[in-house]
């Protein structure tokens, strides 16, 4: 919505009125045909309401319309409130409400949360999500209540899962950084417990044994996701015999820790060390320079996940219990130059 506004010359808002048509906008017919008319031109997959099979109804039954959203927490990070963003479009699009239940990460809660929802006759399905991607233990839910997984996984394959691709989106990261010509590239990852840190990593490494490139353990820090970790780990960076003249980070506050470091050394970002973050957060693009990054699909796989419960739940159509992994996309701003020779 943010490129449908900036080629439109109207606000986000405005933008968002159009697209989603809530009751009591007021908004004159030619904006609403500019905004449409330049959302189709850039590709926008604008919502559609689908049709629903017509299934009979019980005389002691509601209508199944409600689509009950698990999630551990909502508040700590920005990721899980733009899954919720993308299942509540899309289950409005399919004539579906969102029903959100945040457990905290209570065994208790959650427990008496997905028992009350397999009583309730409305629910026509169910997401269960985390709001960091991780293994989980399967959600203790009837077998014929058809359940979607989103940020995580389980160990047996019981429900469709879908994940962000957190290896391909590491190797775009790096692989972007050696086309500009570098080859000293510093890594400073998350903390090694989480699967998001691990497969950025592990990208990294495929990025540069794809280019013949030896993997500097020098060049890698573990960081703790914090704006903090990454500067100080710029800094032991720099102090190296030959210091790298890019840098990768897992994740934007890390690389904004980097973009601060490289100013105290009195060096410029890219003039002498080019930046690449993850996560493509709002400060991203407000950085000096914007910054580089890769975007999570956030509000993607919150949309995915619906839509793949309607084919379930409604339109009868099966999905195998596999993992899917959606793309973290480059994108690129001014924090990345080609090697100084």
């Amino acid at each position: 919505m943010i490129d449908v506004a900036r080629a439109a010359g109207v606000s986000q808002s405005c933008v968002s009125l159009v697209l989603n048509s809530p009751p009591g906008a007021r908004l004159s017919e030619a904006t609403r045909q500019h905004v449409l008319a330049t959302a189709k031109a850039l590709g926008y997959r604008l919502p559609q309401r689908r049709a629903r099979r017509k299934k009979p109804q019980r005389a002691d039954s509601t209508s199944r319309n409600v689509i009950a959203y698990v999630v551990d927490e909502l508040s700590l990070s920005p990721h899980p409130v733009l899954h919720v963003d993308g299942a509540r479009d899309a289950a409005w699009a399919a004539e579906c409400l969102l029903q959100v239940h945040v457990t905290r990460g209570s065994e208790a809660i959650e427990a008496e949360t997905l028992a009350a929802i397999a009583r309730e006759g409305s629910v026509l399905g169910v997401i269960y999500a985390t709001h960091f991607t991780r293994q989980v233990e399967p959600p203790r839910l009837p077998a014929a209540l058809p359940t979607v997984l989103v940020n995580c996984y389980t160990g047996e394959r019981l429900h469709p899962a879908l994940l962000p691709g957190e290896v391909a989106g590491g190797f775009a990261a790096t692989q972007h950084l050696l086309d500009k010509g570098h080859r000293r590239i510093g890594m400073i990852g998350g903390e090694a417990w989480m699967d998001a840190a691990r497969d950025r990593l592990l990208g990294y490494r495929e990025a540069l044994a794809t280019a013949d490139i030896a993997v500097d353990p020098e060049l890698i820090r573990e960081g703790d996701w914090t704006a903090a970790s990454g500067y100080q780990h710029t800094l032991d960076l720099m102090k190296l015999r030959q210091p790298p003249t890019a840098i990768f980070c897992a994740n934007d506050l890390m690389a904004l820790g980097v973009i601060e470091a490289v100013i105290d050394l009195r060096l410029t970002v890219p003039g002498d060390v080019s930046v690449v973050g993850y996560n493509d957060l709002e400060l991203s693009r407000h950085l000096r320079p914007p910054l580089t990054t890769c975007r999570v699909p956030n509000y993607d796989m919150g949309r995915r996940a619906v839509e793949i419960l309607v084919d379930m739940a409604l339109l009868d159509h099966p999905h195998r219990a596999m993992v899917t992994k959606l793309e973290c996309p480059l994108v690129e701003r001014a924090s990345v130059a080609p090697r100084a020779q």
